[in-house]
Order: C-alpha cells, then sequence, then structure tokens
C-alpha cells in the first residue's frame, strides 16, 4: 500500500517534525502553553497542536487522496473519527503520546503515525525522540526498531504487563486490572501506550492490558507488535479493532494465548 520512497519520506517527515514542534519545546512550555481538554489528567499543549497541524498537512501530501484522523482534530470536532471506516487511506497521527511525561519535563513520550485503510494497518510509525527510538512496521514485512527487526519475548518465570493507570479507571475496570495481582504476574502502569507497545515488540514486555481504544494510541503499536509475532484480543475474544466498537478490556501481547491469559485474568470470576 506505500512505496518505499514514500515510506521514507513520512519516516523523515515524523522526525522532523517531532524534533522542530515537539523536542524544542521539551522542559521549555511556557505560561499558557498547556491546557486541560477534559480535565486534569488530559492535557494538550502547544506542542501536540502544531505537531498535528504540521502532520496533517505533510502526510496528506505524501500520499494523494489521504485523509488524517488526529487526536486533538477529534477532541475538536468528534465527526472526524468517522474517516478512519471510510475507503481512503487514513493517517492516525498521535502527535504526543505521553503528554503528561512531556508536561513534567520526562523524556518518556512519542509521536505516533499509522496508516491505514479498511480497518486495516499497513504501516506504521513509533517515534521516542528523547530516548533515541524510532520503531517501525509495514504489514508481512516486520517490526524494526532503529532498523534491526525484533521479536517478541518467548516467555518467562514472570509475565510482565503494562496496564491503564487506576487513576482513569471506574471501579469495574479497577477490578478487572485487581485480577493482575497474582503470584507470577508483574503489572505496572502505562504512562505512554506507544512506548511500551515498543518494548513489547521487542521482548521487554510480555503483555499490555487496556481498558480505552482511542486509535491514535494503539493502531501504530498494534500493527508493531502484530510484526514482531505478537497477538490482540479482547473480552470478546476477538482481534482489537482500530474502527472501535470492542469489548473491554484488550491485551495485545507475545503470543495469543497470553493475550487470552491476561483477559481472562481481568474478566469475571479471574479464570487463571
Amino acid at each position: 500500500m506505500i512505496e518505499q520512497r514514500t515510506f521514507d519520506a513520512v519516516t523523515a517527515a515524523i522526525r522532523t517534525v517531532a524534533e522542530e514542534e515537539v523536542v524544542a519545546r521539551f522542559r521549555r512550555l511556557a505560561e499558557g502553553d498547556v491546557s486541560e481538554k477534559t480535565g486534569p489528567l488530559d492535557l494538550v499543549t502547544i506542542a501536540d497542536r502544531r505537531a498535528e497541524e504540521r502532520l496533517t498537512k505533510e502526510l496528506g501530501a505524501l500520499l494523494p487522496g489521504s485523509v488524517v484522523v488526529g487526536e486533538e482534530a477529534v477532541s475538536a470536532d468528534p465527526g472526524v473519527l468517522e474517516r478512519i471506516r471510510g475507503e481512503a487511506p487514513v493517517w492516525i497521527v498521535d502527535p504526543v503520546d505521553g503528554t503528561s511525561n512531556f508536561v513534567a519535563g520526562k523524556p518518556e513520550f512519542g509521536t505516533l503515525v499509522a496508516l491505514a485503510r479498511g480497518g486495516e494497518v499497513f504501516a506504521s510509525w513509533t517515534y521516542v525522540p528523547r530516548l533515541g527510538l524510532l520503531a517501525t512496521a509495514r504489514r508481512g514485512q516486520g517490526a524494526y526498531v532503529n532498523g534491526e527487526r525484533v521479536g517478541t519475548a518467548v516467555g518467562g518465570d514472570v509475565l510482565r504487563v503494562a496496564t491503564s493507570q487506576y487513576a482513569y479507571l471506574d471501579a469495574q475496570e479497577r477490578r478487572g486490572m485487581d485480577g493482575l495481582g497474582i503470584d507470577g504476574v508483574l503489572p505496572r502502569p502505562c504512562s505512554c501506550a506507544g512506548l511500551d507497545y515498543l518494548e513489547l515488540a521487542r521482548g521487554e514486555l510480555d503483555a499490555v492490558a487496556f481498558t480505552w481504544e482511542h486509535p491514535w494510541d494503539h493502531a501504530a503499536g498494534l500493527l508493531l507488535v502484530t510484526e514482531a509475532g505478537g497477538a490482540s484480543t479482547t473480552a470478546a475474544g476477538e482481534p482489537f479493532r482500530i474502527t472501535g466498537g470492542n469489548a473491554l478490556p484488550f491485551s495485545v501481547a507475545r503470543d495469543a494465548a497470553t493475550a487470552r491469559r491476561v483477559v481472562g485474568l481481568m474478566a469475571p470470576g479471574n479464570a487463571r
């Protein structure tokens, strides 16, 4: 769906925009550069807005006829999300994944871009500039971090799982996450979804377990992990869909059996 020349141009554009609009403002945010969207846990900065504006323009130019679904555009107009179900190629953009970390001056933030059509992701980019990481994937062509092919973990004595943060969960969701609190499972909260997917793809995590389905948070990582050998499942036992309507929670893991186990632990009765 995407030629090598275009793929490389997208990579270059993401690097440039992230460096000029995001990294240039890291630990340099001025008063008024940060605001709340829905509350104190949902922040947006001038870097988010400027980076998404530039990526929207540049990605559209690189693939004529394509459309963009960006986090900030959907926040301003929820109807934009419907583009993901259309026939046109769609760029799914999270300009600053881990905005809270970015605001706090922590390096665990990144820029996520995925290219999809008809609900299927065909290419993805995860750029974590302050940690020097660039992860890419194309359907059927493997997953790469800094140019080296990566693969998910083969398993071990402890199941390492990144989870939704408690502060964002309701009572029922918290009970589900509590199901991961057993011997042999080591859960930790997610603070940057894109980075957790990257770590999962290269074997540093065994699974992620999430309770929300915003496509800009998951599309890039989902393809990356799948191409690295992993799999996803929802509470309904189906693969996660970027078009929404998933039964939550869901897990993406090193393999299908691990994804099913993680979701099972969060289900009523906490089946082992």
